[in-house]
């Protein structure tokens, strides 16, 4: 499948004046499955101040604003070839140490709630319990999209509703339990009516001796296959957040606007 992606991010401050400096990043890899043809990066009314791949791989941007008026604007677009692998990323590369994704963050932290989902869940093949875990996830956390945003494993357990970002946190706290090391991988998603979309999606992924890394999707009871694009992995959100910042100084509110078109 050959996607053309176009994603925009607007920041509109009620008062010019403040500091401004984003962690962007928004620029997907050649990998299994996704083949990178064109890419680009922009900003306007800001400036870039550096470019580098992180300890996760993921290609990482720093813009910045001092002061001036008028919206921060940036846009990622490009287009990708995907294929369908049902999931299957591969072998662990990069910086990080496997061992790594193993580890508890406030956002993924077991108490429990997630204790009583694995407990749940019935002995079987890796591949089958990751499963039936993705499936026990969307049954326990109703997708819904209005939502506290970024509520830890926990507290979207509690809550018995969240979105795809919460999904993600669930299962990877648990699959951690359950002995896979698991990441947390944010990504662009082609929707079949080719309707536009106010964010960018997020999966997570187990690795599994044999298979390596391999994608579940419990918001859509699925392994990622062609429909989809990754764009960057971490332990959580945190990591793989398609941008992230700050702002010093004067400004007043802030309002954030997000388009996201996914076309084949």
């Amino acid at each position: 499948m050959r996607l053309a992606i176009n994603h925009l991010t607007q920041y509109t401050l009620e008062r010019p004046g403040a500091f401004v400096l984003q962690e962007v990043r928004l620029t997907p890899a050649t990998d299994a499955g996704q083949r990178v043809e064109t890419w680009r990066v922009s900003i306007e009314c800001g400036a870039v101040e550096a470019s580098f791949d992180d300890h996760n791989g993921n290609r990482t941007m720093l813009f910045s604003r001092d002061g001036g008026e008028g919206p921060l604007r940036l846009r990622a677009e490009g287009i990708v070839e995907t294929t369908d692998r049902a999931g299957v990323v591969g072998p662990h590369r990069g910086f990080a140490p496997l061992w790594l994704y193993r580890r508890e963050t406030p956002l993924t932290a077991p108490g429990g709630r997630v204790r009583a989902l694995v407990a749940a869940i019935e002995p079987a093949s890796d591949i089958a319990r990751l499963h039936a875990l993705m499936n026990a996830v969307a049954d326990a956390v109703r997708y819904d999209k209005s939502a506290d945003p970024l509520m830890t494993a926990e507290a979207s357990l509690e809550a018995g509703q969240g979105v795809c970002q919460d999904h993600a946190h669930v299962f990877i706290a648990a699959a951690r339990l359950l002995g896979f090391p698991a990441r947390y991988v944010s990504a662009y998603l082609f929707m079949a009516d080719g309707s536009g979309q106010e964010a960018s999606h997020a999966f997570a992924e187990a690795h599994l001796e044999g298979l390596g890394w391999v994608g579940f999707d419990p918001a859509n009871r699925q392994s990622p296959d062609a429909r989809y694009v990754r764009i960057a992995s971490g332990l959580d959100y945190h990591d793989a957040a398609p941008v992230r910042g700050l702002r010093i100084g004067a400004g007043g509110a802030e309002k954030l606007a997000v388009n996201v078109q996914v076309q084949q």
